[in-house]
């Protein structure tokens, strides 16, 4: 086994103890990134749902089925990319019965996860982020970041990481309606076109830093 393999599989026995922040204590599990070492493309969602706190893996639930279908459209084989989210457990509230309900989580809760996505991000070594969603992107490119104006571009950060930042398959499920599903769906695959073309080299020209 190569050293990269080991250090990941260390990486993800290390975080199924983290107690760095109090999501832990009502979440079944930690949900650590997944996917090959050598991805040349990681996907960040914002933090694990019902049924991936439940099954253990990430994008699994509703929204991961949108995501399989955005990622098909954009030609992109999830199968070689790393998926991972910027929040490790599950954050909820009370729904009707016994229904779980997402709760976003707060800033200083992404603050207490981001060593871990860094670390996933430094063993990986992508040439291309997609961060889904706001939290996400917030995450890797500043608190001031707004993916209703900058998202669908390919961004440089100060360091060097390559992002793109799109919708979370999930406001592609809150749609109001078929149309707005379908608009929803459509932003979702354009932001993962724009990585899948930049792993070219084509989209290279447009690349620049967030503000």
């Amino acid at each position: 086994m190569d050293r990269r393999r080991r250090s990941l599989a260390t990486l993800r026995g290390e975080a199924a103890d983290c107690r760095a922040c109090p999501l832990w204590r009502h979440a079944t599990q930690t949900v650590f990134g997944e996917g090959p070492q050598d991805a040349k493309m990681v996907l960040v969602g914002e933090q694990p749902g019902d049924r991936e706190d439940i099954e253990g893996h990430p994008f699994v639930g509703p929204a991961g089925r949108v995501l399989d279908e955005a990622l098909a459209s954009a030609g992109i084989d999830r199968d070689r990319i790393y998926l991972t989210n910027a929040v490790k457990h599950f954050k909820w509230k009370s729904g009707r019965g016994k229904r779980r309900i997402h709760d976003k989580p707060s800033w200083v809760e992404v603050g207490a996860c981001l060593p871990w996505l860094q670390a996933e991000l430094d063993l990986v070594e992508p040439r291309v982020v997609v961060a889904l969603g706001a939290t996400a992107a917030k995450a890797l490119l500043g608190r001031d970041f707004r993916v209703t104006k900058e998202g669908g571009r390919l961004l440089t950060t100060p360091e060097g990481l390559r992002v793109v930042a799109t919708i979370h398959p999930s406001a592609v499920l809150r749609a109001r309606d078929a149309e707005s599903r379908r608009e929803q769906a459509s932003t979702l695959t354009a932001g993962l076109k724009v990585a899948a073309t930049s792993l070219e080299g084509a989209a290279a020209p447009n690349a620049r830093p967030p503000r």
